[in-house]
């Protein structure tokens, strides 16, 4: 499968699918550490609202290394080239003391910049462009971001927000040239979770309640209580959003809950949609079944490591 030995190994899938629990089990076989691929786990007292599940790093009393997870404090902007230069001083880090990084999570931008080595500018925001952008609608903010550049990813163009963000980007980097760098050669084993689309909407569905449950109400309280703006937990959407919005008392706990859960299913079917663009893009995705219980899809993990790494680790 590899012409030569993995320097990285990938887990992702789409949430709900155990992707933290599969690659802790596996860092631990391995004597491996993690690093987080996931836009709000960087955040610290976002916990259930992101679906840290801190207690599955921890297997047979032992806690396995994670790398980019409570890194900054809720309320500070993060962005894609922060997380590369942070992935990439975590990785070395760990291959210099001998061990071996494991990359685990569900946002298809950070997966994609570290394991493609994109070449990328810190755009800064340019308030004045915002301030003219937020007066057109989606259909004129998309026409002008392809008259910028081609729209290679749709995704660009899913939010006004994100459509905005592009445009201002496109724009800088039109009067602006890529520093260049040496970004490291990673020969990476990608692991896909797949399952069902049914199976992940009730999985979805039952994580929902029970993360509310234990308190994911309190938690986004407590964000505002230490002086979070509201809007900046809208921005960091889904459960931040809608439940921002219902301490606001814009809806009820009924409608948030739905309109949580519906937002919830979307945000997953666009993460299946990007990982099935970067094996069009070139990427060699080793999809495993999800449904199977977790020591089955361990096995197939090591199987997969063992091919490619030509020897046991």
């Amino acid at each position: 499968m590899q012409e030569k030995p993995i320097d990285l190994l990938a887990i992702m899938g789409p949430t709900a699918t155990g992707k933290t629990k599969l690659a802790a089990h596996l860092a631990h076989l391995m004597n491996a550490e993690i690093i987080s691929a996931d836009s709000r786990q960087v955040y610290r007292g976002m916990d259930l609202g992101t679906g840290k599940d801190l207690e599955d790093y921890i297997i047979g009393g032992v806690t396995v290394p994670i790398h980019l997870v409570d890194i900054l404090e809720a309320g500070q902007k993060y962005n894609v080239f922060e997380y590369q230069a942070d992935f990439l001083k975590a990785y070395k880090n760990i291959k210099e003391h001998g061990s071996f990084p494991i990359l685990c999570g569900g946002s298809g931008m950070y997966i994609e910049a570290v394991l493609k080595g994109y070449q990328l500018i810190n755009v800064p925001v340019n308030e004045l462009l915002r301030q003219e952008l937020e007066t057109w609608d989606l259909p004129k903010l998309a026409a002008h971001l392809a008259a910028l550049k081609p729209l290679h990813n749709t995704s660009d163009i899913d939010t006004r927000k994100r459509a905005i963000r592009a445009i201002e980007i496109a724009r800088y980097e039109a009067g602006h040239s890529k520093k260049e760098f040496t970004y490291p050669e990673i020969n990476t084993l990608i692991i896909g979770i797949a399952m069902n689309r049914q199976t992940v909407k009730n999985l979805i569905t039952e994580r929902l309640k029970e993360r509310l449950r234990q308190g994911m109400i309190d938690e986004v309280q407590a964000l505002l209580n230490k002086g979070v703006p509201s809007e900046v937990l809208v921005y960091y959407g889904l459960e931040y959003k809608f439940i921002a919005q219902y301490l606001a008392k814009e809806f009820s706990y009924n409608a948030m809950f739905e309109k949580l859960n519906v937002a919830i299913h979307q945000f997953s079917k666009r993460q299946m949609t990007f990982f099935r663009k970067m094996e069009k893009d070139g990427f060699t995705i080793h999809w495993i079944d999800g449904h199977a219980p977790l020591e089955e899809k361990i096995q197939k993990v090591m199987q997969l490591i063992k091919v490619s790494q030509g020897k046991e680790l």
